[in-house]
């Protein structure tokens, strides 16, 4: 029988099928954080439970860290005990912890396949929504909530009803200036933030294929964004060649063995989706949003649409752009600006401050322009030193923070003030998601680059070197 990838690596995770009921999951691989995991484990002690499997756990500090000043002690009172309770947990349990100064210390979702924790076929959760991200490597990743946090802590399973399947196919080719970033937020706009929900997403096809593993990280972070549980990509050997030598990873002889695994994890020819959808990679430009969710985007050359051409309800749509100070046909180049973020678990890897250098260099940071630049991890950070990116931000006027989740969610100091718009590369633009009032158009860090030498919204390949 023919089958899809997906049912490839979940049907070799099931314990257990419950009738009429959800699947006990087998769960490789335990990312937690300091957000999630404190009542968790406080629920473990009241029943008096333990880890089963403390060695599939890996914990990290990034929510609400600061992204300056990180020897000082942490001022907020939240964040600190947080904090605390993840680093004497992780500790109680015998628990990987890499907290505030720890070399390895970042972002979840970066960290993870920066150390090889993340694997062609493994079962990955973690009590963060964007988990997703982890698929880029042909892995089953989702997030989950606390009190599943504390299932997968005490059982090493989690009880999970098994999604439907999408594939989403984009052929052809990506125009100049089109990333990774611009085509996960074009598909959004095409099926709307509910248009995947209870599918698990396979992303195909030659734009899928001619992606770096960063770039396919970007795409598979942002499915939840679209209402899918998660998406995945088949592993190929860009996937082996980046997960090599890694600290987690398999060596010698299991590496060769796990290789002969991995080459299995693709669908077969004619394995049926319940949904399939194929759009043509020419068609996508670089992206923006416009209103208060990431299915409200348009091409970075289009008008803001009128209420009558996109699905939901009128009302709701001019509240949104209330909100955001738009008006139905407005353009959205040369919209100002007043804030710049380029970081998170969407776009806070070395490929995207490459991206965002080639743009800034030789050019100066607007004034009118607060921008922060923030690494998604310690690796990343040294990277952007190394390869000179740090002297090119410098020159023009930028100042690279620590590493952190930062501007995505204003869980930390790093919050964007009530009217003032921001130009992000993370992943939501909800009101007020990156502080009370603030208004977020979600853009890739070419077009984030863009807007901070110019100080308005603006098309990267008016910038761009061809």
């Amino acid at each position: 029988m023919s089958t899809t990838l997906f049912d490839k690596v979940w049907d070799s995770h099931v314990v257990r099928k419950i009738k009429d009921g959800p699947d006990v999951l087998f769960i490789d691989r335990h990312l937690i954080h300091e957000v999630t995991s404190p009542v968790a484990f406080l629920g473990l002690k009241s029943r008096n439970n333990t880890v089963l499997f403390s060695e599939r756990t890996f914990a990290t500090a990034d929510h609400n860290t600061p992204t300056i000043n990180q020897h000082l002690p942490v001022e907020d009172p939240l964040s600190a005990n947080q904090l605390k309770a993840l680093e004497e947990n992780s500790a109680e349990y015998g628990i990987s912890h890499w907290g505030l100064g720890h070399q390895k210390n970042g972002i979840v979702h970066v960290v993870g396949p920066e150390n090889g924790i993340t694997l062609p076929g493994a079962t990955i959760v973690c009590g963060d929504s964007h988990t997703s991200t982890h698929g880029a490597f042909g892995a089953i990743a989702f997030g989950i909530g606390t009190s599943e946090v504390e299932m997968v802590l005490s059982s090493q399973c989690i009880m999970q009803p098994k999604p439907k399947k999408m594939r989403i196919n984009i052929t052809g080719e990506l125009g100049f200036g089109v990333t990774p970033k611009d085509v996960a937020l074009f598909i959004i706009s095409k099926l709307t933030t509910s248009g995947a929900t209870g599918y698990f997403v396979e992303y195909a096809g030659d734009v899928f294929k001619q992606m770096t593993m960063e770039g396919r990280m970007t795409v598979c972070n942002l499915s939840i964004e679209m209402g899918a549980r998660g998406g995945i990509i088949a592993p190929d050997e860009k996937t082996f060649e980046y997960i090599k030598d890694r600290l987690y990873t398999p060596k010698g002889a299991a590496w060769d063995k796990a290789m002969v695994y991995w080459k299995t994890l693709t669908t077969d020819a004619d394995a049926v989706f319940d949904k399939e959808l194929t759009f043509d990679g020419s068609d996508i430009e670089p992206m923006i949003t416009y209103g208060t969710n990431p299915g409200m985007g348009t091409g970075i050359s289009q008008n803001i649409p009128k209420a009558e051409d996109v699905e939901g309800g009128v009302a709701t749509y001019k509240k949104s752009l209330d909100y955001m100070g738009f008006a139905e046909g407005d353009i959205m180049i040369g919209k100002p600006v007043d804030y710049v973020f380029i970081g998170s678990c969407t776009n806070g890897r070395i490929e995207d401050f490459r991206a965002f250098a080639s743009i800034v260099k030789g050019r100066k940071k607007a004034d009118s322009i607060t921008a922060w630049l923030v690494p998604g991890s310690h690796v990343v950070e040294a990277a952007i030193k190394e390869e000179g990116l740090l002297d090119i931000f410098t020159a023009a006027g930028f100042v690279l923070r620590e590493p952190g989740c930062s501007a995505c969610l204003a869980m930390n100091d790093d919050k964007v003030p009530a009217g003032k718009v921001a130009v992000s590369t993370s992943n939501r633009n909800f009101e007020g998601r990156q502080g009370p009032g603030s208004r977020t158009l979600l853009a890739s860090p070419l077009v984030a680059a863009a807007t901070a030498v110019t100080g308005v919204v603006t098309d990267p390949r008016t910038l761009l070197k061809s």
